[in-house]
């Protein structure tokens, strides 16, 4: 990412005029959500500068100190901006306390998205000289453009073999959309079919309706068809060991949704749990395994592993006195087999396989699924979750409670 110096930083608050800088005072008020708004039309980059846009906390209108202390939990709120799920797909940001014109300020740099359209809340935001507004159709349809020149992730590479009619509509216009956008945007959308799945990357382009690898899996008919390892295999096992007698399996396909749901199903069938009317004045209900630490290493599961290049599944056996939850691939970008699981350590593989789970609301927010896990474990009593990590797979084995 660009290092600017302070003379260039300077610059910037002095060009009132630039697509490429945008000041607020301080981050109280209605800030937080403008300065999100500021991110997404950065990471849009409409006018194709191909350049950082930054982001100044601290200066007024005149690119002038506001003097609005720089704090550690200033710098943390604004480094949220960056996972908590409200601007996707994940932009690429720094944050930074840097000491212009002679004051402290924080600058927060954002890279222009390989993936556009990025949205904020389910709007599409764009900044062109000074203004910062909703994208237009004509400016949703640039933007898209812009993402077939760019080196995309696999999870929108487009599948030559597979159909638009391979693709849900019914799934797509009443199920996804009405949670991805805002309702006063889909109001307003004048958008064709195809113009709608492309803005949300199920299709290459309005042009070339050819299906990606995420349409194929977030509103897919038969994704299995052309993705043959994107399913969850499921063994129940009565004992400890692979060669003891299986006592229930199944295997779990079809769109990531119906994934999801299907395997929620079986974890919760086979999560016994007793009810406590001892300890407390009211009864309790004591589960096997904390249900939030298997929800969160499942979701992880299907978020992070690899769909590119193989036929493996993600594989589910629950032994008597474990769980282990493997999917291929192994670690990846700045998260290494050293590394791994370690908190403030994350990237993605299938950003926009996370953009979808966020919209049909399986997760919240990014990067803090293994410490909620770990936290839900301690707080039911079970041990500590392990991992096993090479450079093919990674496997979570969450243990019994004693």
């Amino acid at each position: 990412m660009k290092t600017f110096s302070d003379e260039e930083l300077e610059a910037l608050l002095d060009d009132v005029e630039s697509d490429l800088a945008e000041r607020k005072r301080s981050f109280r008020g209605d800030t937080p959500k403008k300065a999100r708004q500021a991110v997404c039309a950065f990471a849009n980059d409409l006018p194709d500068r191909q350049q950082p846009g930054v982001l100044f906390i601290g200066a007024k209108d005149d690119g002038t100190p506001s003097n609005e202390p720089v704090t550690d939990e200033l710098l943390r709120s604004l480094a949220d901006m960056k996972t908590d799920g409200n601007i996707l797909p994940l932009p690429a940001l720094v944050v930074e306390k840097r000491i212009l014109k002679g004051a402290a300020m924080a600058v927060i740099i954002v890279l222009p998205s390989d993936m556009p359209p990025v949205k904020y809340e389910g709007r599409i935001w764009i900044r062109t000289g000074p203004r910062r507004a909703i994208a237009n159709e004509q400016e949703e349809r640039i933007l898209v453009e812009k993402r077939r020149f760019k080196n995309i992730p696999f999870d929108i590479y487009p599948v030559p073999t597979a159909n638009i009619s391979d693709l849900s509509r019914l799934v797509f216009e009443n199920e996804y959309l009405p949670t991805a956008f805002a309702s006063d945007v889909l109001d307003a959308n004048n958008r064709t079919y195809e113009e709608r799945l492309a803005s949300c990357k199920m299709i290459v382009s309005p042009e070339n309706v050819t299906p990606t690898v995420l349409g194929l899996l977030a509103i897919g008919k038969s994704p299995q068809d052309f993705l043959p390892g994107a399913y969850i295999q499921f063994l129940a096992i009565d004992g400890t060991e692979l060669s003891d007698p299986v006592v229930d399996e199944e295997r779990m396909g079809g769109a990531i949704v119906d994934i999801l749901r299907r395997a929620e199903e079986k974890l919760a069938a086979h999560n016994r749990s007793g009810v406590d009317i001892v300890a407390k004045a009211t009864h309790s209900i004591n589960f096997t395994y904390p249900p939030a630490a298997l929800q969160q290493i499942l979701y992880n599961a299907v978020l992070h592993r690899t769909y590119e290049n193989t036929n493996a599944p993600i594989r589910i056996f629950w032994f008597n006195d474990r769980i282990e939850i493997s999917s291929p691939g192994g670690p990846y970008g700045n998260v290494t087999i050293e590394n791994f699981g370690r908190p403030g350590i994350t990237d993605y593989r299938n950003p926009n396989i996370g953009d979808v789970l966020k919209t049909f609301g399986y997760i919240q927010a990014f990067g803090r699924g293994i410490a909620t896990a770990r936290k839900a474990l301690e707080a039911a009593g079970n041990p500590e979750l392990e991992f096993e990590v090479n450079q093919s797979t990674v496997l979570c084995v969450l243990r019994k409670r004693p």
